[in-house]
């Protein structure tokens, strides 16, 4: 566990240095366009457990922030129960907000469990899903990243 610990730290400290210019800094995971999940469908995460890459012409918009879907179909399922399909932590790195810090995730790096999904940073130094699933007790983490999202969601990096 001690380990993990300094495993964690480490990372906060690695992934400001490399994230903190880019970051943005707002309880949504957006672009500058309101853009949610890089244009990823919510719909395909959860429903059919893969990333896919929405298309602009199937879009919705819920509390301002832009969604994208494949199709019409995944469109309708989103307008009709949009709350079901939000990313966890606003889109931001579960593992992140576990450490305690908002980190944009890759798209392509995911878990769905209970009805939900959580987003992971990835990048040359850093697989967060693999920490996490290394953890083996994802309640343990999703306890305490919702403590720590009740603090981070209204926060500036």
């Amino acid at each position: 566990m001690k380990t993990f610990k300094n495993i964690a730290a480490c990372m906060i400290a690695v992934l400001f240095v490399s994230t903190s210019f880019g970051q943005d800094k707002k309880a949504y995971n957006i672009d500058n366009s309101n853009i949610a999940l890089q244009g990823y469908s919510p719909v395909s995460y959860l429903d059919l457990g893969i990333a896919q890459k929405g298309l602009k012409e199937f879009k919705s918009e819920h509390d301002k922030v832009v969604y994208y879907f494949t199709d019409a179909e995944q469109k309708k399922a989103f307008d009709k129960n949009p709350d079901r399909y939000l990313p966890q932590y606003g889109g931001y790195c579960a593992f992140g907000v576990y450490a305690g810090a908002k980190f944009r995730p890759d798209p392509n790096k995911f878990i769905v469990k209970d009805g939900k999904y959580f987003l992971y940073l990835y990048n040359l130094e850093l697989d967060a899903q693999q920490l996490w699933l290394a953890e083996k007790n994802h309640d343990k983490l999703v306890s305490k990243a919702n403590e720590n999202w009740k603090k981070l969601n209204n926060t500036y990096n």
